[in-house]
């Protein structure tokens, strides 16, 4: 019943119903316990002032940042491309900084920047997509209330850089933004375009997959998180872009055939290509887990166990372990 290559989903997703459907994995998401408000307000940092736009790379970044602002006071519009940040801070986190883009409309997403970066060594850079309840409607930083692989990730890489977007939704104009996203970063701080990483959880996932199915070329290597593919595949065969497909037998949403049948579509069709087996599982992992991998956590939805797999260091570890071959 899940869209494939060759199969189409018979089951009629529109809007009005692909909403209720992503309120309930949000409900089991809460109700798997893998989000936390603790701490939240006491975290939150809120700092004063106006509204400034980013210049990253400059070395005239105060000069820049006040012209901004006293253009944007005056009733100056930006041309092109451009940021305006955010002013409160979540656990290093800068929420709510928001990319204009002349094509592309608005993209919030929250950023978290090392304090070791200083834009002359190239570093990585980590895009996490959440699911239904860390799209932007639901509240500002909600993602990063709810899920832990912003977080997770920095203990693989101290000087990595990580995006986590707050879309609207799922669909395919969400993907272009994301694409946007990731290229704002490339051309705009010092990136080590071998290891660009995306990951994408739920409805995060069907975004993530689509931006395969678009521009794999971008990234070091993708991991999707209880979800299902909505991407093509011919690019991401024609990238080699390595893929890690994880999500619970049972998983209350999804169920885990629509991950099976993507594995085993990029396995054939890496198979057409003359790869061996061995050459395949350098590419594609297929990692469904068992009820006991949840319930020995004290996890009892499957669906909402994600951050489960944001602190097992066997599917982390993959993920950054991975770096684009030229």
């Amino acid at each position: 019943m899940w869209k494939t290559e060759n199969t189409v989903k018979e089951v009629n997703r529109d809007l009005k119903g692909k909403i209720m459907a992503f309120f309930m994995a949000g409900i089991l998401l809460f109700m798997g316990g893998c989000g936390t408000m603790e701490n939240r307000d006491t975290e939150n940092n809120t700092e004063t002032g106006s509204e400034t736009t980013s210049d990253p790379a400059g070395d005239s970044e105060e000069t820049s940042r006040t012209e901004d602002s006293q253009e944007s006071a005056s009733g100056t519009e930006e041309k092109g491309d451009y940021v305006t940040e955010g002013t409160e801070e979540y656990r290093g986190f800068t929420l709510d900084n928001v990319l204009h883009s002349e094509t592309h409309g608005d993209i919030h997403f929250n950023l978290y920047v090392p304090d070791s970066y200083d834009g002359e060594e190239p570093c990585a850079v980590f895009f996490t997509l959440p699911g239904y309840e860390g799209l932007y409607f639901q509240g500002v930083g909600e993602n990063l209330y709810s899920e832990n692989f912003g977080f997770e990730a920095q203990a693989y890489d101290p000087d990595m850089i990580i995006v986590a977007p707050q879309l609207s939704d799922w669909g395919e104009t969400l993907a272009d933004q994301t694409i946007a996203l990731v290229e704002y970063f490339l051309a705009n701080y010092n990136i080590d375009p071998d290891r660009v990483y995306g990951e994408g959880y739920s409805g995060g996932g069907e975004t993530m997959s689509q931006v395969m199915g678009k521009r794999p070329e971008l990234f070091a290597a993708y991991l999707q998180c209880s979800s299902q593919w909505d991407g093509d595949y011919e690019p991401v065969i024609e990238s080699r872009t390595p893929v890690y497909f994880v999500i619970g037998e049972s998983d209350e949403y999804y169920g885990s055939q629509p991950t099976q049948e993507a594995y085993d579509n990029l396995y054939e069709l890496y198979r057409q290509e003359g790869l061996s087996d061995e050459e395949i599982s350098q590419l594609l992992v297929l990692d469904i887990k068992e009820a006991d991998y949840f319930e020995s956590q004290g996890v009892t939805v499957q669906h909402g166990g994600v951050n489960l797999f944001a602190q097992d260091e066997e599917i982390m570890g993959w993920l950054f372990s991975k770096q684009r071959e030229n």
